[in-house]
C-alpha cells in the first residue's frame, strides 16, 4: 500500500469548501488546514490535546444546518476517544471526523501511537456507531459534504517530517475570526 502524504489528504479534502466550518486537532492538522488555505471558517486548535471531535460535536449541534468537518491526527484522537462514544449517542448527521493517521505523535517527538501497534480507530468509530467513509479521497469528500452523518475515515499517511505552515496563534483573534464568519453580525452581539 502506497502512503498518502498528508498535506495532500487534507488539500483535497478541502477543495471547493464552500462554507464548510473546519475544526483542526492540535499540531499537524492545524498546519495542514493553514497550507490547504488559511480560511475564517477554520478554526485550528492550540493547547487542546483530545478535544477536537467533542469540540466538532458541539458545533455540529449548534449549527445543525451546516456542515461540520474536523481533521484531527491519530495521537490527538487517541487522547479523546470518549468524544467518539458521545457523537455516536448525538449523531449528528451534519459531523464528519478525519483522522490524518501517522502512527506518530508528532508534537512529543515522533513516538509510536497504538495505532502503530495495530488499534483500528475506524473499528472503534463504527463500534460507537459512527459511518464509515470509503477510503478514496474523492468518495470520502463526497460523504463529508453530502451523506447524512456522523462520518467517520481514518487515511494513512507518512511519518514524515515537513515545514510548518502556522495558523494565526492568538486564540482570541481565532474564537473572533471564526465567529464572525460564522454568524455574520450577530457574532458582534451575541
Amino acid at each position: 500500500m502506497t502512503m498518502k502524504h498528508r498535506r495532500d489528504v487534507v488539500k483535497q479534502l478541502l477543495q471547493d469548501r464552500a462554507e464548510l466550518l473546519v475544526i483542526a486537532g492540535l499540531g499537524s492538522t492545524a498546519w495542514d488546514i493553514t497550507a490547504a488555505g488559511d480560511s475564517p471558517l477554520s478554526f485550528p486548535l492550540w493547547g487542546a490535546m483530545g478535544q477536537a471531535a467533542i469540540m466538532g460535536l458541539g458545533l455540529a449541534l449548534a449549527q445543525p444546518q451546516r456542515r461540520v468537518l474536523v481533521i484531527t491526527g491519530d495521537g490527538e484522537m487517541l487522547m479523546g476517544l470518549g468524544a467518539l462514544a458521545t457523537i455516536g449517542v448525538q449523531q449528528p448527521a451534519n459531523l464528519s471526523i478525519v483522522v490524518i493517521d501517522n502512527e506518530r505523535y508528532g508534537e512529543t517527538g515522533m513516538q509510536a501511537t497504538h495505532t502503530a501497534h495495530g488499534i483500528d480507530l475506524e473499528a472503534v468509530a463504527r463500534a460507537c456507531g459512527l459511518k464509515i467513509c470509503p477510503a478514496d479521497l474523492a468518495s470520502m469528500r463526497k460523504s463529508i459534504h453530502e451523506r447524512p452523518g456522523p462520518n467517520f475515515a481514518a487515511v494513512k499517511v507518512q511519518a514524515e517530517k515537513i515545514p510548518l505552515v502556522l495558523p494565526p496563534r492568538e486564540g482570541a483573534l481565532l474564537k473572533a475570526r471564526f465567529r464572525r464568519a460564522l454568524l455574520g453580525p450577530a457574532a458582534d452581539s451575541v
